[in-house]
């Protein structure tokens, strides 16, 4: 999985998002200000179609309306606005079509300056888009791939808002616990991720674990210009990615693996080959 998955572009030119503090709405109306709230806020490089054809499967959304805008249309956000969910879930779609066996995990887990009418928009424009390919709620234990493949499924969709209730596509926020470390210190992220693994893989649900650092104010404070990649995720990918590698899928073990910026080092097939552990089970116990 990409952690804010929807961020290889951001829209420097328009106001700053309501997923913001009012100082930095302020802040932001100086450009220079924007073109800097930019290097934070782009955590990863490739667009959907080319994350899918690097092997991601798993991504993180967050949405918002623009306030002041006429309409109800949605876009993905973080700091600044992105492009529109309906553009995005097209071109995912599009990936989809063309490879009817692969299955992708959206989880739209942050909404802003949404009401009721802006959340049914949202829902009709996804159900539009993905149609008969939308896996209704389950138990998790019964949506294997064969399962996915014979009711000819490709897409879960995780809602973190009250209303997946009444629609048998949406499956609840807490199916997909993904608890955060927020930290800048990767030694503490590995931490959190060792500790909490065994709570999060207990519950029945899918989750996911956050291979993510994540800056304070200060870290941005004295690093302004070089931004997220050049001050946290280059050095510690290295590490982090050993983490990866010493892990074990399946009972009591990771699910879904998310990154920044998932190009920098092998990622994506590096937790993909971690499903051949659970193939060496298979063989021992037959």
């Amino acid at each position: 999985g990409s952690h804010d998955s929807f961020s290889y572009w951001v829209d420097e030119k328009s106001p700053v998002g309501p997923d913001q503090a009012t100082a930095i709405k302020r802040l932001a109306r100086i450009s220079l200000v924007r073109k800097i709230m930019k290097k934070w806020s782009v955590t990863q490089n490739l667009t959907f179609k080319e994350q899918l054809e690097g092997g991601i499967r798993y991504f993180d959304l967050r949405v918002s309306s623009k306030p002041g805008e006429v309409g109800q249309e949605i876009y993905f956000i973080h700091g600044l606005f992105g492009i529109s969910v309906w553009d995005g879930l097209r071109e995912i779609n599009a990936f989809l079509e063309q490879h009817r066996k692969e299955v992708v995990f959206l989880d739209f887990n942050h909404f802003y300056a949404m009401d009721d009418s802006h959340h049914y928009f949202l829902i009709d424009r996804i159900r539009s888009v993905f149609g008969a390919k939308l896996c209704s709620v389950e138990c998790v234990e019964y949506v294997t791939l064969q399962y996915m493949w014979e009711k000819k499924h490709q897409v879960l969709i995780f809602y973190h808002c009250p209303l997946h209730e009444e629609y048998p596509f949406l499956w609840p926020g807490n199916k997909m616990p993904a608890p955060w470390a927020n930290t800048t210190n990767v030694h503490k992220l590995l931490q959190f991720l060792e500790t909490t693994l065994e709570e999060r893989s207990r519950y029945g649900t899918f989750h996911v674990s956050q291979a993510i650092l994540t800056p304070r104010v200060k870290t941005i404070a004295r690093n302004l210009v070089r931004g997220l990649k050049n001050t946290l995720v280059h050095r510690n990918l290295p590490m982090i990615l050993n983490w990866v590698k010493a892990q074990k899928p399946g009972v009591m073990g990771v699910n879904i693996i998310t990154s920044d910026f998932v190009e920098l080092v092998d990622f994506a097939a590096t937790v993909i080959a971690l499903n051949d552990l659970l193939l060496e089970d298979d063989d021992s116990t037959t």
